[in-house]
């Protein structure tokens, strides 16, 4: 009689080691055991159904209420003021003093800005002070210089160049784009000679110590620009802002502010001579009455400028920029795509419950000896039940983020919320990020359930590094230096992944989950999570192979 010899596989074994099918079939088992469980399937149901409902119902009960020249009670998008829109679709904010005249064709704008100098409401008590209440100051990006526009249309298409409260010389052009020019501050002593030459549809802007040795900061492409555009100077400042820090969190109050710039040398070459007219684009006119022969107070009473012989005074408020959540945008109630997501994390809750049971229930009933016996492959066995949660968690995901942001976003925008778009890509971003996010959460508890052998622990342990951190920066728990650091180098940075808007550099933005900004980029905060699951799944893997089932 023959005997046959049986290789009976180690426990370090890998993936395609060992004589008894490959990793599919492993797979296959894994799959059976997870929809054989109807608890766990239940789970991930429930997950998606508190991530849908959480986030609709949110959106639905964010309504904005108002009542116009005492008339009757309106809301919704009736008590919205006009929203401004610019060439590539974002909403912004478009409000300045403007001394302007047409150039048609080509032509060249020249200017040297002598002085900027502003003031913003009085915060020193913590509350902006009324009528009266300003105090000098200059805003880091309150705005002089030269600019040319589409049209005085809010939203049209423009190219300026300008010097900043705390910035130096930039080139801005339709809204979201910035390059910067020399550095400094602008003075009598100090002063910037800007320039602007327009051909065609191209706009080059150009900066100067001197007036005589020019050098070119940047060339934009304004397409479709008309054959007759406006042109001249500008002054806007956005509102002042004071963060207070505190234990357990901060708190950012602002009052309104504005901009004065000093020219002198203004020359227009490539048209007509015409007259310069002083408009308020926006009603972006001072706050408080510019003095003699500039015209009335603020609030689109009159042109804000003086003019005496060859030197013009302007002064200005409001902003030429991106809407951005928490920044500027004139007092708007704006939302994101991102916001109508609030219930992820408690779908997230239910994921990590299922995803460290499906591994550590096989400890407490002793049922990992059967597994084991059946596939010795530990690495096998691991690798299959991370693949199966982490496709169950994805697609339970997927759908509930997919179906919250059809479903909140139409919600939250009739109840009067201004929906800040994205493009395309970036919604794809937020929505298939979002379900990885949440598979890889479930990877994380399905290692630390092989880890810890415990469910309760496993899920304790793997709330504690998703949940909890999110949650103490979103409730301003902790200090906001802390709160930062939680969203840095826990796991819950990955939640960077639903920031759907762009932190501009112009623009005054606040570091905060409740606004939709985050310490890290969105690929940074996930790779985050990345790590942490890559390290949980090294260590269950390491366990798995020294400790006896």
């Amino acid at each position: 009689m023959t005997t046959r010899a049986i290789s009976v596989p180690r426990p370090g074994a890998g993936l395609g080691d060992g004589p008894r099918g490959g990793f599919g079939s492993v797979l296959r088992a894994e799959w059976t055991k997870f929809r054989s469980v109807r608890g766990w399937v239940i789970g991930m149901i429930v997950a998606a159904l508190l991530t849908i409902f959480i986030g609709v119902f949110v959106a639905a009960n964010a309504s904005v209420g108002c009542q116009i020249n005492g008339g009757p009670a309106e809301s919704g998008k009736a008590c919205l003021p006009y929203v401004p829109h610019g060439p590539g679709g974002e909403v912004v904010t478009d409000s300045f003093s403007f001394v302007r005249q047409p150039l048609t064709g080509n032509g060249t704008l020249t200017a040297r800005v002598t002085s900027l100098t502003g003031e913003h409401a009085n915060l020193s008590n913590g509350a902006a002070q009324g009528g009266g209440g300003m105090v000098p100051g200059l805003v880091d990006w309150a705005k002089a210089g030269i600019i040319i526009k589409r049209s005085t249309h809010q939203g049209s298409a423009y190219a300026a160049m300008m010097v900043t409260g705390g910035h130096g010389v930039r080139l801005q052009y339709n809204f979201t784009g910035d390059i910067a020019g020399m550095p400094g501050d602008v003075s009598a002593a100090h002063p910037r000679w800007l320039r602007l030459t327009r051909s065609g549809d191209t706009i080059t802007g150009y900066d100067s110590a001197d007036g005589a040795h020019w050098t070119r900061v940047g060339t934009v492409q304004l397409a479709g620009l008309p054959a007759t555009v406006q042109v001249g100077l500008f002054a806007t400042s956005p509102n002042y802002f004071v963060t207070q820090n505190s234990f357990g969190g901060n708190s950012s109050i602002g009052g309104s502010a504005q901009a004065t710039g000093g020219f002198d040398h203004v020359s227009l070459t490539g048209s007509a001579p015409g007259t310069w007219t002083g408009t308020l684009v926006g009603g972006g006119g001072p706050v408080e009455a510019p003095g003699p022969g500039g015209g009335g107070p603020g609030g689109g009473q009159g042109p804000a400028y003086t003019r005496t012989g060859a030197t013009f005074t302007v002064t200005g408020s409001g902003d030429i920029a991106p809407v951005t959540p928490g920044g500027s945008g004139q007092g708007l109630p704006t939302t994101t795509i991102g916001q109508s997501l609030v219930g992820v994390f408690l779908g997230l809750i239910a994921i990590v419950v299922v995803a460290a049971m499906f591994f550590s229930t096989e400890f407490r009933r002793g049922l990992i000896r059967t597994t084991l016996a059946a596939t010795p492959r530990r690495g096998a066995v691991l690798a299959a039940k991370a693949a199966v949660i982490a496709a169950v968690a994805f697609v339970a995901g997927l759908v509930a983020v997919a179906v919250s942001i059809a479903l909140g976003v139409p919600k939250q925008e009739n109840g009067g919320q201004v929906l800040l778009p994205a493009t395309m890509p970036t919604e794809i971003r937020v929505i298939v990020g979002t379900a990885a996010m949440l598979a890889l959460a479930a990877v994380l508890a399905v290692s630390l359930g092989a880890i810890l052998r415990r469910s309760a622990a496993a899920i304790t342990v793997a709330i504690l590094l998703v949940f909890i951190p999110y949650l103490l920066a979103l409730t301003n728990a902790v200090p906001a230096g802390v709160g930062e650091w939680l969203l840095r180098v826990t796991p819950a940075a990955a939640v960077a992944i639903e920031q759907s808007i762009p932190r501009y550099s112009q623009v005054h933005t606040v570091t905060s989950p409740m606004q939709g900004y985050y310490p890290l980029s969105p690929y940074a905060g996930f790779g985050v999570l990345c790590l942490w699951t890559a390290a949980a799944l090294a260590l269950a893997l390491f366990v798995l192979r020294r400790r006896d089932a």
